[in-house]
């Protein structure tokens, strides 16, 4: 039989069948369509056709797949971490500023007073957040047990009668002398991220936390260890987010339900009875979604911060024009803060503040569910943890639908204890991001001269001669 006996396939795939569409005769090749039109130029995926350009759907679903390859970007966690912190810091001293002037001038003090404090904690803060942006893992881990041993002792010291301090009935502080306090059971809470981290990943590395009793011991005693010292305070709110870091780990290292079911309910009978056992606590209990003061204006507070967010509307009064700050709203630069933003910058500025943190909690769950060493998922995790439900748990009090818990929007109110340990833990979502596999390699081709040395070794050498 000859080449030309050979029966050739007719149709679309005759171009790409290598010497059998060359051996026959010649054909005509068929006009492409327009590009923009339809053929492949004018098609958006298998499916078919897609809308045109100056359609709504059109520009829509441009729209989405613009942002779908923006998220998948190697970078992006790194982005969002960095650019939404810094955000949301440079916002939280604003509005600290515009909050505090008037609480500044009822005691007596210069109105600049708050911001300067909360300024220069932000400056030590960039410090400690450069810090843990370099520091290695494996100094973390050693870093790990330190931080947890110094934690018990300051709670321990802060019960001892004549260095702790009280304010507003809760005994939580130790004076530095001057204006300055300590809160430690601020730092209680990145020293049991690290801690928790660090034992896990020990733990993993062993195979042992297929079995519930690794899971839960020592990580769950020393917890609870840390909540009794910080409740003999009376700081509810902070044995909140504490648990939450505690249920965060036990979720991220993968618990049982009943095992995760089994913790939760324990931490929910504790948290009714010291409830039950406050008047203090039940009163704040008993002001959700209350829209009048009550009697003895017990809902004084949770009600005249629904009153700033409805004086704010859609785009607020303007910064430094809050009602609600000259005396009428307590804490207007502290627990509060969210309440003074929706007055001054309307419902615009609230949910702004709500998609950086949106943002930022997206970021940490990308950071750990990506990365292969399980410290660094377990400690992402937590940090993740520890500032979506602090923020949850303050933006719910002051919305009314959680009981007034007494703990700051991170990054955002007023207190540089609160401050300087979670822009440590910005730090360490910064180092963890930056070493994601694909987030090394696209920052090394972004510093100066490796991409053009990287295309040079590219280009092969020519011949003598040759053009």
């Amino acid at each position: 039989m000859h080449a030309h006996d050979i029966p050739r396939p007719s149709g679309p795939w005759t171009a790409l069948r290598g010497p059998v569409a060359r051996s026959g005769p010649a054909r005509t090749a068929r006009p492409r369509p327009a590009a923009g039109r339809g053929g492949a130029a004018g098609r958006g995926g298998p499916g078919g056709p897609r809308p045109p350009r100056g359609t709504l759907l059109g520009g829509l679903r441009q729209l989405h797949r613009r942002a779908k390859r923006a998220w998948d970007r190697p970078l992006t966690a790194y982005y969002l971490v960095m650019g939404g912190s810094l955000l949301i810091t440079v916002l939280g001293l604003v509005m600290v500023y515009s909050a505090s002037q008037i609480k500044a001038l009822q005691n007596g003090l210069p109105p600049t007073f708050f911001f300067r404090k909360q300024l220069l904690a932000a400056a030590i803060g960039a410090v400690m957040l450069l810090v843990a942006a370099r520091m290695p893992v494996r100094l973390l881990r050693v870093f790990a047990y330190p931080a947890l041993a110094g934690s018990l002792f300051l709670l321990c010291l802060v019960q001892v009668p004549g260095i702790g301090e009280t304010i507003n009935g809760n005994t939580n502080w130790i004076s530095l002398g001057g204006p300055f306090q300590l809160q430690p059971s601020e730092f209680a809470k990145l020293a049991l991220v690290l801690w928790g981290a660090d034992l896990l990943a020990r733990k993993q590395s062993k195979k042992l936390l297929t079995q519930w009793k690794h899971l839960l011991v020592p990580l769950v005693p020393v917890t609870f260890v840390l909540l009794g010292l910080i409740m003999l305070g009376g700081d509810m709110g902070t044995t909140v987010v504490l648990t939450t870091v505690l249920l965060g780990l036990l979720w991220v290292a993968g618990a049982p339900t009943r095992l995760f079911a089994g913790v939760f309910g324990v931490t929910a009978v504790l948290a009714v009875l010291f409830i039950k056992t406050s008047a203090n606590r039940m009163s704040r209990l008993a002001c959700i979604g209350a829209t009048d003061p009550g009697n003895h204006d017990q809902c004084w507070q949770a009600v005249h911060g629904i009153y700033a967010l409805a004086n704010g509307g859609w785009f607020g009064a303007g910064l430094g024009a809050s009602v609600e700050k000259w005396g009428e709203l307590p804490e207007p630069h502290t627990d509060f803060i969210f309440a003074i933003t929706g007055e001054e910058l309307g419902l615009a500025g609230t949910l702004s503040v709500l998609a950086l943190f949106a943002a930022l909690g997206y970021a940490g769950i990308r950071v750990a569910g990506r990365t292969e060493d399980p410290f660094v998922r377990y400690a992402a995790g937590g940090v993740t943890t520890w500032i979506t439900a602090q923020a949850v748990v303050n933006i719910g009090a002051v919305l009314g639908l959680l009981p007034i818990a007494g703990v700051p929007l991170p990054l955002f109110s007023y207190g540089g204890s609160a401050l300087l340990p979670t822009m440590f833990a910005i730090g360490l979502l910064i180092a963890f991001a930056r070493d994601e596999p694909g987030a090394r390699a696209a920052l090394a081709m972004r510093q100066p001269g490796v991409r053009w040395k990287t295309m040079r070794r590219r280009v092969k050498k020519r011949p003598s001669g040759e053009r």
